[in-house]
């Protein structure tokens, strides 16, 4: 294999390991205004996601990173080209930010009940252009022979590419529904099983459809297995949540989102961003990669600080793994 084939795995690992973690994290986001009926509960939503959400950001800044430096031709069409999303999303990311931090700030009513607005639209918003930009990057878009996005934002916005965001949106919401009746106690924890069971059955729903669609238009036997795995890791999550195992049905959810975005990856390959225009226009890992030296160098330093990463983030989740409710709030003070 070679090295721009093994960081074309690496970033999609970073992808994967992103949506896994930030999925629940979005989704917690939008149940501030779905589940939560009080302030006491949207507090507990939000501590839930407190101690890493910010650490779950770490791997959309390596998979940028990562992109640029093993792909720059890659990482030039696709930031020029998706452009207006793209910015949309940095600036939910950087409001969401500041909305978790400056939220318990004031005691005012309006300045936490605005701050709670900013975080429910800045987690329902991104949720949901990951999926339109993922869509654009494996169905294809307006690429030319200088290898450059010559395609409108309206052409963005297409069918399938849509039905993408609406997956992600609805996939992350689940995955966040599952993971509040995972780290949550008393009645907020039986109303995140219900509310589970009604998106996860939309979830599926528009999964299949979208699933099915890229294995259909460009799929193999690797993608469709992937497929498979995904569809029935996915039903499993909803079996788990019905029987209250949280915990399963949380592994299950996160397996749903890793195989389905390595589908992605694998319908994608040896392709980064296929042009519509001309195939021999396409983005490819032979064409879009740096220097062999280049990658040579990303690859020990990566060998060398992954695992470090990985370490520290794990003992991050062990630290924070218990489950907390309304009567584990103490009295805010200012």
């Amino acid at each position: 294999m070679e090295l721009h084939d093994v960081w074309f795995v690496l970033i999609a690992f970073l992808w994967t390991g992103y949506f896994f973690l930030e999925g629940f994290d979005f989704g917690v986001g939008v149940l501030t205004k779905l589940l939560a009926r009080d302030r006491p509960e949207k507090r507990v939503l939000i501590n839930t996601i407190g101690p890493v959400w910010d650490g779950n950001e770490v791997w959309l800044l390596t998979a940028g990173g990562a992109t640029f430096a093993a792909f720059p031709e890659w990482y030039a069409t696709l930031f020029s080209g998706f452009y207006l999303p793209l910015l949309v999303i940095l600036l939910c990311l950087i409001i969401r930010g500041v909305a978790f931090e400056y939220r318990v700030k004031r005691p005012e009513e309006r300045w936490q009940r605005n701050w709670e607005h900013a975080i429910f639209w800045t987690s329902l918003i991104p949720a949901f252009l990951w999926g339109v930009a993922f869509g654009n990057i494996v169905g294809g878009v307006k690429i030319d022979r200088d290898l450059e996005y010559v395609g409108t934002l309206g052409d963005l916005l297409n069918p399938y590419a849509l039905l993408g965001g609406l997956v992600t949106l609805t996939l992350f919401t689940f995955h966040g529904t599952v993971f509040t009746a995972l780290k949550t106690v008393g009645e907020i924890r039986e109303r995140a099983r219900k509310l589970a069971l009604r998106v996860g059955l939309v979830t599926a729903v528009l999964a299949l459809v979208f699933l099915s669609w890229t294995q259909v238009d460009s799929g193999d036997g690797a993608s469709l297995v992937a497929l498979v795995v995904a569809v029935a890791a996915l039903v499993a999550a909803l079996v788990a949540n019905q029987a209250g195992r949280e915990g399963w049905s949380f592994t299950f959810s996160g397996v749903t989102i890793v195989a389905a975005v390595a589908m992605l990856f694998l319908t994608l390959f040896p392709n980064v961003m296929p042009s519509t225009l001309n195939a021999d226009w396409s983005l490819t890992v032979t064409n879009a990669s740096s220097s062999p030296y280049t990658l040579k160098i990303m690859t020990w330093l990566a060998a060398i600080g992954t695992p470090a990463v990985l370490l520290y983030q794990g003992w991050t989740y062990w630290v924070f793994r218990k489950r907390i409710g309304t009567q584990h709030l103490a009295e805010a003070t200012h």
